[in-house]
């Protein structure tokens, strides 16, 4: 059996670990939002989160961004980010967005070359715009309901949908398939301390402003995935509702959603997914903290 195919097993059987916790909880959760039934577990699983983010992740994140030059931080950022247009175009073309597929190929195109292997975000200087797609958005935009609000350890905010989605998001990630094994896994390990430094900022105003942190999390994730799914068009979300079938429909977040970029900065946390974490993909805040060069 292949490293990969090992890895990937081992990736759905700790996703089905925090589902079957979740589903072992959920009659006793004393969370009274429907969006949120588990909310007993997921308040304790985010505080475990927290406790490992701010032993372990943010530190390391923070002498990291001390100490490494600025365009260090952006040339991988970008390089990361650039492997990730690969399963955004994967996901717009699946989603029938031909155009930011197109564009999505272009971006992998020329920043891969020009860009030096995507150090250089050429394709954004071009301005070609930047998708950031994943299955769990595609399951959405055909009308897959994201179920419950689940907090998964390690990997955070998710719901029921985008959780179901990740194997394949872990599969759509062309890092994990990079030889030898040592350099992917340094290379993972950077990939994740690269995304907690970008989000220093925007964590660091959360928890000065925010009275609930992780109401504001849930709420601000909730939001924007909305939001990332029907691409901030209400009215598009609402086309995909037939007109005599509307009985049942709940819209995921019932405050109109904002595009991601209009999401306040002390949010910005809230909006990484596990996906983000797991894969090559670029976070909105990173890409919004971080100049292109």
């Amino acid at each position: 059996m292949s490293e990969s195919t090992k890895q990937f097993q081992g990736s759905l059987a700790r996703i089905g670990l925090a589902l079957a916790i979740a589903a072992s909880v959920s009659a006793c959760a004393t969370g009274t939002n429907p969006r949120d039934p588990l909310e007993g577990y997921n308040r304790a699983m985010f505080k475990f989160n927290d406790t490992v983010d701010q032993v372990a992740l943010k530190p390391v994140a923070t002498a990291y961004k001390t100490v490494t030059p600025s365009f260090v931080q952006t040339g991988v950022g970008n390089f990361f980010g650039n492997l990730s247009d690969v399963w955004s175009a994967v996901n717009n073309l699946l989603q029938g967005k031909g155009e930011a597929g197109l564009q999505d190929v272009v971006r992998v195109s020329m920043n891969s070359t020009f860009g030096i292997l995507g150090l250089i975000d050429i394709a954004s200087q071009a301005g070609i715009p930047k998708h950031n797609e994943d299955f769990g958005q595609t399951l959405g935009w055909y009308g897959v309901q994201p179920g419950p609000y689940v907090m998964l350890p390690l990997l955070g905010p998710s719901t029921v949908r985008d959780t179901v989605a990740l194997p394949l998001d872990i599969t759509g990630d062309p890092w994990r398939y990079k030889d030898p094994v040592n350099v992917r896994n340094i290379g993972t390990v950077t990939r994740v301390v690269d995304k907690r430094a970008a989000l220093l900022d925007a964590t660091n105003l959360m928890e000065a402003a925010a009275l609930d942190r992780y109401e504001f999390i849930r709420d601000g994730f909730l939001q924007a995935r909305e939001s990332k799914v029907f691409d901030g068009d209400t009215d598009r979300r609402d086309r995909k509702v037939p007109k005599n079938d509307t009985s049942d429909y709940e819209p995921e977040y019932e405050a109109k959603p904002q595009p991601a970029s209009d999401v306040p900065a002390a949010t910005a946390a809230a909006v990484v997914t596990p996906a983000d974490l797991v894969t090559s993909g670029s976070n909105t805040v990173a890409a919004e903290t971080k100049p292109q060069e």
